[in-house]
């Protein structure tokens, strides 16, 4: 996954502090925030997507979609950064595709569970091809022992967002960030061979 240039970092830090000296409403600001990185939405939507089964009904435009349709959905978010935003996106991709590979799953009377090809370029070539809710469940699993850690897992996987955004937004140091991606993703490799989330 490619990362967002700085030109385009700066853009969206401007886009914010203009907004906010105009007194935009949250609503307006969600939307231009939106209109910003939706290119980058749909470049990690189509990176968590690839791999995915040939009747897969949800496609990465629809994702992404769904998304900032859950970001907008009634809650009134001041946000700080493109960190925060990319965290909060991660939250609601991760959620939406957990949800369509439950009702998939149901359908399908436990068969058909959705698989993610999580991007190599991100640094999980040990975590390609897994089960979504296998990933989700592992997730959940990891943050009742270590919540910072899954957190970080969750916004490389789901955010595509890199070690200095991520200690930006956890408050934490980039040191500690790559310490928790690389443990994290150990750990999320084991318990997946093993089986899951189990």
């Amino acid at each position: 996954m490619a990362a967002m240039t700085k030109t385009a970092r700066s853009e969206i830090t401007q886009i914010l502090h203009s907004l906010e000296r105009e007194g935009a409403a949250p609503a307006q600001v969600t939307d231009r925030l939106f209109e910003a990185v939706y290119g980058e939405l749909c470049r990690i939507a189509t990176g968590l997507m690839q791999g995915e089964r040939s009747d897969h009904t949800l496609e990465p435009t629809a994702l992404v979609n769904e998304t900032y349709l859950r970001l907008v959905d009634g809650t009134t978010i001041a946000w700080q950064s493109r960190a925060h935003f990319f965290g909060i996106a991660a939250k609601a991709m991760r959620r939406i595709l957990v949800e369509h590979a439950r009702r998939h799953s149901a359908e399908k009377r436990g068969g058909g569970w959705e698989r993610v090809t999580l991007d190599e370029q991100i640094g999980a070539p040990d975590l390609s091809a897994i089960e979504m809710l296998d990933l989700d469940g592992a997730l959940t699993r990891l943050a009742t022992m270590d919540e910072r850690t899954a957190r970080v897992i969750e916004l490389r996987l789901f955010a595509g967002l890199n070690v200095k955004e991520i200690g930006h937004l956890l408050h934490v140091s980039e040191r500690t960030v790559a310490d928790d991606w690389r443990v994290g993703k150990m750990w999320l490799a084991r318990v997946l061979a093993e089986g899951g989330a189990a």
